[in-house]
């Protein structure tokens, strides 16, 4: 997939993440040292920025910064990677951050610029654009009546503050557009969730992102599921778009005790192993993991090492393919690169990066179809679970019961 830029568009929309979902590590700024074989390529840069700057038409285009901001995002943007390495401004930075603690406003969506429009990731757990019916896949086609065909564009336009509308005109995957109004709102997000299905033993645990303290409120969680007396666990990893690598080691290491949760690759070839967490306390019940488009880096990390061990089987759709490790190098302004500095593998080496993670049980939900969340079965019976439509679902607690 070229030409792809995730980002989390929390205040706005939802995105870099984490992003997409995105394993985040921090790195001081470093002095600019140009090799000597890239002399002419940055004389180059300057011949073209003063040809612009000199005789362009519209002098309100040719400000410093603007100019500054697309030289670096095109350099970006040229290295083709279909993770998520990006230029992030000051204001998109914020956003980011703001994920990373678990409020926001905005709508609630993650994004991806690709081949010239703005798709949908996933929607955010209880934000505005999921309880929309906004869905993976969906293109953006225009904030209030105007064209967007890149991510920078969709933030200035869809930004604002919680309690005032914006209007998105979304094309559905088969072609079908439609204007959705949506209330910008302060989104509080809750990493876990947990519901024991109707009908049965067997409990539904939502893993909605990989934020800071999500594996605590799993161990929460996992205490309470021990509890009840379940059975088995269905482990939700549906429109996950990540978050920190901290988590997704943590999180793993409730479901395994021992062995290696990923493995990473870096500019050189080496591969280190990244080992479980030992001194915590894990759960040994029976283990089916539900996986879509959505479910992207930290996400796609815990099902692959599930799956590794023998400890689970994933059954839905391909994963969205996010395979770096990223680096946030901040930049004198406040902005940021984000840069992929590692490749990951699972541990059985096994690359995801391009590919996405395959599930052992290929469903995908009819058009049309909403996925039943933990939120969202309360007052369920048991006939209306199996009437619901969420095949994967439905899949996953017949093969946990036997059936």
């Amino acid at each position: 997939m070229k030409n792809v830029r995730l980002v989390l568009l929390l205040l706005i929309v939802f995105g870099v993440g984490i992003g997409a979902g995105m394993f985040i590590q921090r790195q001081n700024s470093h002095a600019l040292m140009v090799s000597p074989d890239s002399v002419n390529e940055f004389q180059l840069v300057e011949q073209a920025w003063n040809i612009t700057r000199t005789n362009y038409v519209d002098r309100t285009a040719t400000q410093p910064q603007p100019l500054a901001y697309g030289t670096i995002s095109g350099m970006v943007d040229g290295l083709g990677d279909t993770g998520h390495s990006t230029f992030l401004t000051p204001e998109e930075l914020q956003q980011q951050n703001q994920f990373e603690r678990g409020q926001l406003q905005g709508i609630g969506l993650e994004v991806q610029e690709k081949n010239g429009n703005v798709v949908i990731i996933a929607p955010l757990d209880g934000s505005p654009a999921q309880k929309a019916g906004l869905r993976p896949g969906d293109i953006i086609l225009k904030v209030n009546g105007q064209m967007v065909t890149d991510v920078s564009q969709a933030v200035k336009l869809i930004l604002g503050p919680a309690g005032t509308s914006v209007t998105v005109t979304i094309q559905s995957p088969s072609g079908t557009e439609r204007d959705v109004t949506l209330v910008r709102a302060v989104i509080n997000l809750v990493s876990v969730t947990w519901n024991e299905l109707p009908g049965t033993s067997i409990a539904h645990l939502r893993l909605s992102d990989f934020i800071s303290g999500a594996s605590a409120e799993l161990d929460k969680a996992l205490s309470a599921i021990k509890t009840q007396g379940a059975s088995g666990i269905v482990l939700d990893l549906r429109n996950n778009p990540g978050g920190l690598l901290e988590e997704a080691v943590a999180v793993t290491s409730r479901f395994i005790s021992t062995g290696n949760v990923l493995l990473e690759k870096d500019i050189n070839g080496k591969i280190t192993s990244v080992p479980v967490t030992h001194g915590v306390a894990t759960i040994d019940l029976p283990v089916m993991v539900l996986i879509n488009q959505g479910t992207a880096s930290a996400a796609e990390i815990t099902a692959g090492a599930l799956r590794d061990a023998g400890r689970a089987k994933l059954i839905g759709e391909t994963t969205f393919g996010t395979g770096t490790v990223l680096t946030q190098f901040p930049l004198s302004d406040g902005s940021a690169l984000i840069l992929a500095i590692q490749e990951w593998l699972t541990p059985s080496g096994k690359t995801i990066w391009h590919t996405g993670l395959p599930p052992d049980q290929v469903i995908a939900l009819p058009t049309g179809t909403t996925p039943l969340f933990p939120e969202t079965e309360q007052g369920l019976t048991s006939s209306q679970l199996q009437a619901s439509g969420d095949q994967q679902l439905l899949s996953a607690i017949a093969q946990l019961s036997g059936k």
